[in-house]
């Protein structure tokens, strides 16, 4: 395509609302110093899946198209769910997708100290109280979204009696559940969030940059507004889930002496049939062992993704085929699946591996002779590299390629037949030798010397074309085929319990995979075909095998669409 007309077209793409309201306020002064400030604020209490990718782009991405700038804050206000590990891992996936935030580095336990002034001050004006009661009685005064809430007993205590149980709790003095700090709002009023919400609650734990420090931690809907307003946002955007908490961001950053109001703005969240993307769930399963960690390749963690071989241009490009909209939908695990096909086949270096190795004996060749064929590394560059694929006497092709009696279309290798070993001769059956429960373990033939490259001296044709390993130079590696996770649509839908849908044969692990001497050469990162097998990466873990151990990250095709008609799912 045309670079020209490439950038043409991106200049005419329509804009999403986003970013019509965006350029809305840039055209009318609404923005200060005409500077547009984003952040990615998640909370370090798991690993980032999927949907992150689409917040991370949305955020940064914005950020980037209007030169302004984009926050990582780490919303770390629970310290009993949270770690370093996740810290790190949300930074290094972040990263991943290129995305950089230095020097706009924060956390929302940064502004612990200004969170509990404004608390102190909020009980000062009569707009906050200490309440006593247990979590069920809260949630009984609460209401219902058809039946106002009431008043707690404690909402008329006096200012001094609120200050100085708030600053026994900051001291330690009461156990956990004992009370709370709520806003004095409105138990009457229709959205739930605004019926007096909770702002500090006693937590006797330690947190992991704040230590001991504190004893009462604020709660998210009140320490995430009061951030971004701190910090200068002027477009918080969060999916739609938040919406309902609109009125509530809105209240806590018009609080007197907060001198920043930024505005909250909801879009869809990513959802893909066939996955789970819950952080509680994703939890779940790693502790139950189903899989074998946050990064197992079959989670749809970024973590997981990486190491599965999925690539940030694809993963980049996955989400901007699916926009930005404001009505929640389902997107099609298809459509990531060729998203990563269609990036994968641009770059993946071809290599030859046999999954399921089948000896092939070529009779009429000479022993101990081993001659290289020149392959392609990746016939879709035309600048691609070459290397040298041995061939011997003695190879391995696919057990599927060989058929003693085949069915009507089958175009492999059968008794008389004659195919082409790529890059390498025709080659013709003419033997099998069985073992004593009749089952194939040596294919013999013969070859056309003459037909070197795939051409012979009568321009002869043959349908069937496979690929091949030689057994005296090849090398064996261990190769992990990776399935969905889960076999519905809707994993849990029918049950309750999306357990219940755990797709069995989600990993199949092939110890005796023969591949070409080339394979030694990957590194982790590199990104591979085995032809004909689907594209394949070097895992990222040491793991048990001493193999060189190597992860499916995608079939060639999309054979699940054929396997779900086959079980009517």
């Amino acid at each position: 395509m045309d670079e020209r007309y490439e950038e043409e077209t991106k200049e005419k793409a329509p804009l999403n609302f986003l970013e019509r309201i965006i350029e809305d306020d840039l055209n009318n002064g609404r923005v200060p110093d005409n500077t547009i400030v984003t952040r990615f604020p998640p909370e370090p209490n798991g690993y980032l899946h999927i949907g992150h990718i689409k917040s991370i782009c949305l955020n940064f991405g914005l950020a980037q198209k209007y030169q302004g700038r984009c926050h990582l804050r780490l919303d770390d206000t629970n310290p009993e769910k949270e770690d370093v590990e996740y810290s790190d891992s949300i930074k290094r996936d972040i990263r991943w997708l290129g995305f950089e935030w230095e020097p706009y580095e924060y956390h929302a336990s940064d502004y612990y100290g200004q969170l509990y002034e404004i608390a102190l001050q909020l009980i000062k004006d009569g707009k906050a109280y200490v309440d006593s009661l247990t979590g069920e009685q809260m949630k009984e005064y609460r209401g219902t979204l058809t039946e106002p809430g009431k008043n707690s007993p404690d909402r008329e205590r006096s200012i001094e009696e609120n200050l100085r149980l708030f600053e026994e709790m900051h001291a330690g003095k009461h156990p956990e559940g004992s009370y709370v700090l709520r806003a004095k709002i409105d138990m009457a009023s229709p959205n739930i969030n605004m019926r007096d919400p909770v702002l500090y609650r006693i937590k006797f734990a330690s947190h992991p940059r704040t230590g001991d420090t504190w004893c009462i931690y604020p709660m998210y809907d009140f320490t995430h507004p009061i951030s971004d307003a701190i910090e200068g946002i002027t477009h918080s955007i969060c999916t739609l889930e938040f919406e309902d908490h609109r009125p509530a961001y809105d209240w806590a950053t018009s609080i007197d002496g907060i001198e920043h109001a930024p505005h909250q703005y909801e879009f869809a969240r990513l959802n893909i049939n066939y996955l789970v993307m819950s952080k509680r769930r994703l939890l779940q399963l790693v502790k139950l062992g189903i899989v074998d960690g946050w990064d197992d390749p079959r989670m749809p963690t970024i973590s997981g993704i990486r190491r599965r071989g999925y690539t940030p241009e694809s993963m980049k490009d996955f989400v901007s085929r699916i926009g930005v909209a404001k009505v929640e939908g389902v997107v099609d695990y298809s459509l990531l699946e060729f998203c990563v096909r269609e990036d994968l086949n641009k770059r993946a270096k071809r290599l030859m591996v046999v999954l399921d190795p089948l000896k092939l004996v070529i009779d009429n060749y000479p022993e101990n002779q081993v001659e290289y064929f020149e392959a392609v590394d990746n016939p879709e560059d035309p600048n691609s590299a070459v290397h040298q694929i041995p061939f011997s006497r003695e190879l391995y092709i696919e057990r599927e390629d060989f058929m003693e009696v085949p069915p009507k279309g089958y175009h492999r290798l059968y008794p008389g037949n004659e195919i082409r070993l790529k890059y390498a001769y025709y080659v013709t059956a003419t033997e099998v030798v069985k073992d004593e429960e009749g089952n194939i373990v040596e294919v013999h033939c013969t070859y056309d010397p003459t037909s070197r490259g795939g051409a012979t001296a009568d321009n002869r044709k043959v349908k069937g074309t496979s690929h091949w390993v030689s057994a005296s130079e090849g090398v064996t590696i261990e190769a992990r085929l990776y399935d969905k996770l889960f076999l519905t649509e809707y994993p849990g839908q029918k049950t309750g319990n999306y357990l219940d849908d755990l797709n069995p044969d989600s990993l199949k692990v092939v110890t005796d995979a023969k591949a070409e001497p080339e394979i030694l050469k990957a590194q982790v990162g590199d990104y591979l075909q085995f032809i004909r097998n689907g594209y394949f990466c070097l895992d990222n873990k040491t793991g048990k095998s001493e193999l060189p151990t190597f992860n499916r990250t995608v079939t060639l095709k999309d054979s699940w669409a054929k396997l779900k008609q086959k079980m009517g799912v």
